[in-house]
């Protein structure tokens, strides 16, 4: 047994019993060992923990906060065994989830497969679109989110990091002429999105400095699978996220263009999901397997094409 776990167990069961005597009767160990084990318990985490005297112990604010933190995390370790030991098909309910048009049938579509094989009783009722969810009130359990994120009691798992590239198709190019500075933006179509009612910015480079740019085009769109779609078709330069276009760049379909200016423009993508009590066995099951996938789909993406 680790270590830790361990004192936790011997710590809690002393605060229980009252004293180190009782604690070491039930837990057929002697005094002196218990007092031993606190104190480098106490030495380890660099406070005191018991207030000793000859009648009792009583608890320090630290100890208290560490009883009740131990007291949680034990619970959760022996929950984990119960459903390891029960095994992963006795999970099941409802996981609804909400995710980005891109994301969703790039990186998480091509893992569910595989997470039935392991939670066949889970249902996965999921949602594409680009608009930003309430997960109160559209009774979402997890969503996955491109960007900075709102200040909330809202839990988040970072997945990893998106850089955003600018891309047009060659005929585009051909037709139109490659832009080589920020000011040549203003002669291009521009492919953006209706999600702002103000005009579409593009945060680029400029003096050394990153400046929203507002940029104009013909198309305003509410997810990037569609401005993807228009910009392989020869409309006008987008500004997609790497993993997004690196299908059509492999493939000559797009080019990437001003490669400086938006060098330094990364999003973080992170899974969102309710906080403040217990996360449902069925959304930690769901987190716990896909999370770490869609963090290998994004570091491969960072990979140069082989």
């Amino acid at each position: 047994m680790d270590n830790r776990s361990w004192e936790i167990q011997v710590f809690l069961r002393v605060v229980d019993a009252g004293s180190f005597s009782q604690a070491a009767r039930l837990l057929r160990m002697t005094p002196s060992t218990i007092s031993k084990l606190i104190a480098r318990l106490e030495t380890r985490v660099g406070v005191r923990l018991l207030e000793r005297s000859t009648r009792r112990l009583s608890l320090t604010a630290e100890g208290q906060l560490y009883y009740e933190r131990g007291q949680s995390l034990l619970r959760e370790l022996d929950e984990v065994e119960r459903e390891l030991s029960q095994g992963a098909a006795s999970t099941g309910g409802t996981v609804r989830v909400n995710v980005s048009v891109a994301f969703g049938v790039l990186a998480l579509e091509p893992i569910l497969p595989e997470f039935w094989q392991a939670y066949p009783n889970i249902v996965v009722d999921l949602s594409l679109s680009d608009e930003i969810v309430d997960l109160y009130l559209d009774r979402t359990d997890v969503a996955f989110r491109v960007g900075p994120l709102p200040s909330s009691s809202m839990m988040a798992r970072k997945i990893g990091t998106a850089r955003r590239k600018i891309v047009a198709s060659p005929a585009y190019l051909r037709r139109k002429g490659t832009p080589t500075s920020v000011d040549d933006l203003s002669r291009h179509n521009c492919l953006g999105f209706n999600f702002r009612r103000s005009a579409p910015v593009w945060p680029l480079k400029e003096s050394g400095r990153i400046v929203d740019r507002a940029v104009q085009g013909a198309l305003l769109a509410n997810n990037g699978e569609t401005v993807r779609r228009m910009a392989v078709a020869g409309v006008g330069l987008a500004r997609l996220g790497d993993y997004h276009a690196r299908a059509d760049i492999a493939d000559g379909r797009l080019v990437e263009v001003l490669h400086d200016v938006v060098a330094e423009d990364e999003e973080e993508i992170h899974a969102l999901f309710l906080g403040g009590g217990r996360v449902p066995q069925r959304v930690r099951a769901f987190l716990d397997f896909v999370c770490p996938r869609l963090q290998r789909f994004l570091e491969d993406t960072l990979k140069p094409p082989s």
